[in-house]
């Protein structure tokens, strides 16, 4: 029995994730975690497991951390980020932290399955995308860290304050409540940060605005 954590911060994603390995008898989910912290705090009363399948983006702390901080410990888990980012610095600090594989959220159970027998017996799980843009930042490495060029980005102190609603998964109904703004006004803002950050989802959005430091 291949005993499995997932990690996430959307109970909607984890209940997804679970019902995609339901359809194999020889995987036991041991528990969940919300986000890295409550991880760490969970594995301190059982790190008898596997594999852990991490998201990235996570309040409190973040997969990529907890990745690092999970290897430095228990270095016999075996790691996959398990998320919907598929950018180079993601995916070069996720593997400079300790994991064995990446998938994206959106891949099948079969292909998940395959993917954890995989990482299991000592390979790496990766979407072909992701396996692709690893071999480039293998032949043209980019020194993330000490990148100078951080986006010159504008956002009004109003546009920040949506945002950071946003950030937190409310309804555009109930950022207009908090903020005292219409509806149609918030998603005038909501559309002009958009298109200030160069992005097409409150996902990217988000990601976007939390490396400029923006929220």
């Amino acid at each position: 029995m291949k005993k499995l954590v997932i990690v996430d911060d959307n109970s909607f994603l984890q209940k997804t994730i679970l019902e995609k390995l339901d359809f194999f008898d020889d995987i036991k989910c041991k528990f969940t975690a919300s986000d890295g912290k409550d991880l760490l705090e969970k594995l301190d009363g059982n790190h008898n497991i596997d594999l852990i399948l991490m998201d990235i983006e996570m309040p409190e702390m973040n997969g990529i951390d907890a990745t690092q901080a999970v290897k430095s410990r228990y270095p016999h888990i075996k790691i996959v980020m398990l998320t919907v980012f598929d950018n180079d610095e993601n995916i070069f600090n996720a593997i400079k932290a300790g994991a064995d594989g990446y998938l994206l959220k959106d891949v099948n159970p079969k292909e998940l399955y395959d993917g954890i027998v995989e990482t299991l017996n000592g390979g790496a799980a990766m979407n072909p995308s992701i396996a692709f843009k690893t071999l480039k930042l293998l032949r043209n490495p980019i020194d993330f860290a000490s990148k100078t060029e951080q986006e010159e980005i504008k956002l009004t102190p109003r546009e920040i304050d949506v945002l950071e609603q946003l950030s937190k998964g409310l309804t555009y109904t109930v950022i207009a409540e908090n903020l005292f703004l219409s509806p149609s006004t918030i998603r005038r803002h909501i559309e002009n940060i958009y298109t200030k950050l160069q992005v097409h989802n409150k996902l990217e959005a988000v990601e976007k605005a939390r490396n400029n430091n923006l929220i």
